[in-house]
């Protein structure tokens, strides 16, 4: 479901950016993680090679999220060069080993979020999930009450587009106030590869927050963002509009609306099908019914501690 302005900062957080932890006087990112005491383990996920890990830095609670880096195909040479084989298990034409690396072909991304809250502690806590069916007047009796009552800040996304924060990043910007809009890489992707490529474009309208807002009068915006945003990709990339996989989420993580770009070789976060609605379906259902996300029943996954599942629960939807 939503983030909070806290929760979605979150995502932008990483190591090698200016953390402090706080104000002046607080840890600095050099002392992060070697001061980091750990509580407990949030989540640990070993397909996607990622742990989330709670803890405290000199009294502060603080969560501590691991992931290995993709293996990069222009350090392959160098990585099969440089590192050293432990044999583990030998049978036949098969062999096992244990490569060890050198460090900087070794890298683990790390994420800091310091001083963390209950609601960041929460958010990457393992909990169950559920499929929850919400039709349209579900949307406007319980989901929008529900994000309206939440005051969900998207403060840090007006700072993308007001070139405040993340000027530098931006990869090509259409400023027509109507139907223009930012393309930059999300945090997830490292930009070292395309194999895992991963951008995001957030409109410059601030009066749709999602997918149910949209109607036809929405076409221009939505048209201009799949074929700029995949020029800008090709040109900045090399990878063709048939290498990408363009959608948006329902539920969003943020009330804004915004498209993910990511490239089909790339099993992203969030782009199973209960929750990703590709553009390219989007712009159909609207040329063909402007009313479309209005109306029709829309299923995404939520977590048992999300406000909004209660709301369902409390009204017999699930």
């Amino acid at each position: 479901m939503a983030e909070s302005e806290n929760g979605a900062a979150a995502k932008r957080l990483k190591t090698d950016a200016a953390n402090d932890c706080g104000d002046a006087g607080e840890p600095s990112s050099d002392s992060l993680v070697s001061d980091f005491e750990i509580s407990r383990i949030l989540r640990d996920c070993a397909r996607e090679k990622i742990i989330f890990i709670h803890g405290k830095v000199k009294d502060q609670d603080a969560v501590v999220i691991l992931e290995k880096t993709p293996i990069r195909q222009d350090t392959l040479s160098e990585l099969l060069k440089s590192s050293q084989l432990k044999l583990q298990i030998k049978n036949d034409v098969y062999s096992t080993y244990q490569l060890h690396a050198p460090a900087h072909l070794n890298e683990i991304k790390t994420t800091v979020v310091c001083p963390a809250t209950e609601k960041h502690v929460k958010k990457y806590l393992h909990q169950e999930v559920f499929l929850v069916e919400e039709s349209g007047e579900d949307y406007r009796n319980l989901t929008l009450p529900y994000i309206s009552s939440q005051s969900f800040s998207v403060q840090w996304v007006h700072n993308i587009l007001e070139k405040k924060a993340e000027a530098d990043r931006i990869v090509f910007e259409d400023p027509d106030p109507d139907t223009g809009f930012v393309l930059l890489p999300d945090f997830k992707w490292d930009q070292k590869q395309v194999q895992d490529l991963y951008l995001i474009a957030i409109v410059h309208r601030r009066d749709v927050k999602s997918l149910r807002d949209l109607t036809s009068e929405h076409l221009p915006l939505l048209t201009n963002i799949r074929s700029k945003g995949e020029d800008a990709i090709q040109r900045q990339y090399s990878v063709p509009p048939s290498k990408l996989r363009v959608y948006l989420h329902y539920q969003p993580s943020y009330y804004h609306l915004h498209v993910h770009f990511t490239s089909v070789e790339y099993d992203a976060p969030g782009c199973r099908v209960e929750r990703a609605h590709l553009l390219s379906d989007v712009i159909q259902n609207l040329q063909a019914d402007s009313s479309y996300y209005h109306n029709r029943s829309l299923a995404f996954p939520m977590r048992a501690d999300d406000g909004l599942l209660l709301k369902f629960k409390e009204a017999g939807k699930v």
